[in-house]
């Protein structure tokens, strides 16, 4: 079936997550939301009247639309690779939160299903598209630090059990903060340094249950699963290196911290879990610093599902896409083994570069046209 125009999109999972997606893309106008699907459908029922959304109900009658060609997969970590194993059975394109899956084979099987039927698999986080970082990564893609060698990053907070009403599953199985918030940093990384190549590491894990602290749910105690702190050395196929750290057992918060190092110069990012912020670059031989305002658009979550509904209208790569976060959850499970092992691995899978984006370029502008046919 040839599709143009606007794309028809539908969500699987209306929990929290679903409010940041639901708020852009029902105002994109490249992208028209029309299901929500939840295992609870009174929740999906909910979200869909909140957004003005026509219709909702299970996973299996979104799948059975023709009207929907991208699916956007906001279950839970442990189920993703099965979510969207399902999606691309039903001849749909994905958009998935992060992880993409929860292992190296899940996600190659993914990315070859996705080949085979000539769809397409992208993936969170697409922060990284925002006028924040993109003009962080201009800045160094034209030069202003010189040749990118080190970077540092660091996220370190108590945990989210504080602020999140249901955070149980951020500490099982796929999440913690290496799963849960190292995307947004080694994304970040890879598009700056190109390909990991290999990782040491260590962990620790500071208490073994946690209390949830607001919400419906306030006073429940539950496990920790995983660990809570990982602090890891990457190297990457270009020669670059980065020390990074992610916990959720720091009393003292640091999070958002990205400094990238070059020849000339050192640039701090905005945190890579936003779609602004400003940079700082000092450069070799200048005493001051240069503050650079984001340039560009700052929507938030959504735009990378334009993204990838513009590039398959274009027939081009899309920029969040599934290679790339394989690659990155490679990293991931390389930082993970590393830490329990002991002892230094490997990361196999490499990744084509990604160019910045224009300085221009709006998720919110129309440029689709009609709506596609069906």
């Amino acid at each position: 079936m040839t599709r143009d125009g606007v794309a028809g999109v539908g969500l699987i999972g209306a929990g929290n997550i679903s409010d940041q997606y639901l708020q852009n893309l029902t105002r994109f106008a490249d992208v028209d939301v029309r299901f929500v699907a939840d295992l609870d459908v009174d929740r999906a029922a909910a979200q869909a009247s909140a957004y003005g959304v026509g219709a909702s109900g299970t996973t299996d009658e979104l799948l059975a639309r023709d009207d929907v060609e991208v699916v956007l997969n906001l279950t839970v970590p442990a189920v993703h690779t099965e979510v969207t194993r399902r999606i691309l059975a039903a001849g749909k394109h994905v958009w998935s939160e992060k992880p993409v899956a929860l292992d190296h084979d899940g996600a190659a099987a993914l990315l070859a299903d996705a080949e085979a039927a000539g769809l397409r698999v992208a993936c969170a986080p697409d922060t990284v598209l925002g006028a924040g970082v993109q003009t962080a990564l201009r800045a160094v893609a034209r030069g202003d630090i010189g040749e990118p060698l080190t970077a540092t990053t660091m996220f370190h907070v108590p945990g989210p059990e504080a602020w999140h009403p249901n955070p149980s599953f951020l500490y099982g199985l796929g999440a913690g903060p290496l799963f849960d918030m190292g995307p947004y940093y080694v994304t970040t990384l890879v598009h700056v340094l190109g390909s990991a190549s290999r990782v040491q590491a260590v962990s620790s894990t500071s208490h073994r249950t946690r209390t949830v602290g607001s919400g419906p749910l306030a006073g429940q105690v539950f496990d920790v699963e995983v660990p809570t702190h990982h602090a890891a050395l990457i190297q990457f196929d270009g020669g670059g290196s980065a020390q990074s750290t992610f916990s959720f057992q720091h009393a003292l918060p640091r999070a958002g911290f990205v400094e990238i190092n070059g020849t000339e110069g050192t640039i701090v990012l905005p945190d890579p879990n936003n779609f602004d912020g400003e940079s700082t670059l000092w450069t070799t031989g200048r005493a001051e610093p240069v503050v650079l305002p984001a340039e560009g658009a700052a929507y938030g979550r959504g735009a990378g599902v334009v993204d990838l509904v513009r590039s398959i209208r274009a027939g081009e790569p899309e920029r969040a896409s599934g290679a790339l976060a394989s690659h990155v959850l490679d990293v991931l499970l390389a930082i993970r083994d590393a830490a329990d092992s002991g002892a230094a691995v490997d990361v196999a899978s490499v990744v084509d570069p990604v160019a910045p984006l224009p300085e221009g370029w709006d998720p919110a502008v129309a440029t689709l046209g009609v709506p596609a046919a069906v």
